[in-house]
């Protein structure tokens, strides 16, 4: 088994070991997919959810907790729910939002 170098990664169609920043395979001549991790698509929350889009969903969904549904949070979303039409989830998710 080859192994591979700090600066290097294995193709995605043949396996090779090739330059990381290789578009296209030398031995193979298959493009290469950029991997997630190389794409910088903004601050993440833990589980890897962008907060730019947890922040909007608080901002127009935040009453109704479809920021926290999108989050994953599925039991606080459905408190959120319940309690509605009190208005206190909206404003706990206004906070949240600018938070």
């Amino acid at each position: 088994m080859v192994t591979k170098a700090a600066d290097e990664k294995y193709c995605s169609e043949c396996g090779a070991v090739i330059k990381a920043k290789a578009e296209i395979c030398p031995k193979c001549g298959v493009r290469q997919l950029a991997s997630p991790a190389s794409l910088n698509l903004g601050p993440t929350t833990a589980n890897g959810k962008s907060r730019i889009a947890a922040a909007l969903f608080a901002f127009f969904l935040g009453g109704l907790g479809g920021h926290k549904f999108y989050l994953g949070q599925i039991e606080i979303g459905i408190a959120y729910l319940l309690f509605c039409c009190t208005f206190i989830p909206a404003i706990v998710a206004f906070i949240e939002f600018i938070l």
